[in-house]
Formats: C-alpha cells, structure tokens, sequence
C-alpha cells in the first residue's frame, strides 16, 4: 500500500461538543479538537512533505522531532476521543459505565475493583512533570492491566493502549484551573469503557488498532 505524506486529516468527534458537559466543557472540547488537534495534524503534514523533499541525512534528521512530537499528537488524540463518550447519568450515553465482561475481569484482577484503579491511575497521572498522558494498557508479554505514563505527546508503545487521558493543561486548565486531581476524577464518568472493552479484546487477540 502506497503512502502519500503530508494527507492527515483531523477526525471528527463520535459526538457534539457539548456532550461530555458538565465534565468537560464544551468549550475546552472545541480548543482542544479545532484548535489544538488540527494544529498536531497541520505540523505532522508540513513535516512529512518536508521530508520528503529532504536531500540529505542532516536534513531529515532535523525534521525528526516534529515528526515524533506532532505525529505523536496526532494519534495520542484520535485514540482520546474515542475513549470518551457521554456520561450514561447525564445525556443518556455510555460513558463512566463499565459493564460486566472481559475488561471488568481483569481490572479486578490487577487491581481489586474499579475504584481502586481509579484512584492508582489518577495518582500516577497527576504526578506527571510538566505535560504528557496517563494511560491504563495491556502489557504485551503478561497480556495484564498495566498503569503507566508518556511525556509530551510521546504515544504508549511499550503496552497496547485501552485508555489514555490527556494531562496537558489544554485539557482542562479552562474548566479545571490547576487542579489536575478535579479534572481526573470528573472524567471517569465520560471514559467509554464500550470502546476500551473493543481495545482490550484486540489486545488481549494481538489485533490493536486505533
């Protein structure tokens, strides 16, 4: 299959952006997709065609580290926005409802129950220095439930993604100020564990997509 660089196209949401309110407002949502996402999709675009016409080895090796930092941008959120759907309390959706399965199996294997997981991921999140992503994966090796961080906007390659929460502070700096501990317990009712559940099967099947 033939790749064309520099044809990424910023991904709808699955939903109005407004939906995850009063959790994530709508206006955080639209930054954050309109502004922020589509400026990773614009920079990983101009750094492909660079590279492209790049002549030398120093060149392309300069262009490196906007390929990793905006590609790595570009992923980390269209995963983001499929992990999220609307809260089932508050618009009739899905989000925050885990429901009895294969998932729900092993979060209380690795950890004892769902809000046990919570707390360990929300701990582990918040210490993140500076900017970067929480993420609850499948190790590939033990095919368990693991907890772990990336920096900036590197994407988790050492587990296969199940969940993943973006701690920059566009994220909820808006709603949410500092307090990132606020913004990490609110959005536990909008994860969609129906997507996660979708994940954890194609991990646990050695079938991961985005």
């Amino acid at each position: 299959m033939s790749f064309t660089p520099g044809q990424h196209t910023l991904p709808d949401l699955p939903y109005p952006y407004d939906a995850l309110e009063p959790f994530i407002s709508r206006q955080i949502m639209e930054l954050h997709h309109k502004k922020h996402h589509q400026t990773y999709v614009n920079a990983l675009n101009s750094a492909e065609q660079a590279y492209a016409k790049a002549l030398t080895p120093k060149e392309r090796i300069a262009l490196q580290a906007a390929l990793k930092f905006n590609g790595g941008g570009h992923i980390n959120h269209s995963l983001f926005w499929k992990n999220l759907a609307p809260a089932s309390s508050e618009k009739k959706g899905n989000g925050g409802a885990l429901k009895e399965g294969p998932l729900k199996k092993a979060i209380v294997e690795a950890f004892g129950s769902l809000d046990n997981l919570k707390k360990e991921f929300n701990t582990t999140t918040a210490g993140i220095q500076g900017s970067g992503w929480g993420w609850l994966g499948v190790n590939p090796s033990t095919k368990r439930l693991e907890i772990t961080t990336t920096s900036n906007q590197d994407p988790l390659l050492t587990h296969h993604p199940i969940i993943g929460v973006d701690i920059w502070e566009h994220a909820f700096y808006l709603q949410y100020l500092n307090v990132k501990v606020d913004y990490l317990n609110a959005i536990w009712s909008v994860i969609n564990f129906d997507e996660a559940e979708k994940r954890f099967a194609e991990a646990t099947s050695g079938s991961t997509k985005l």
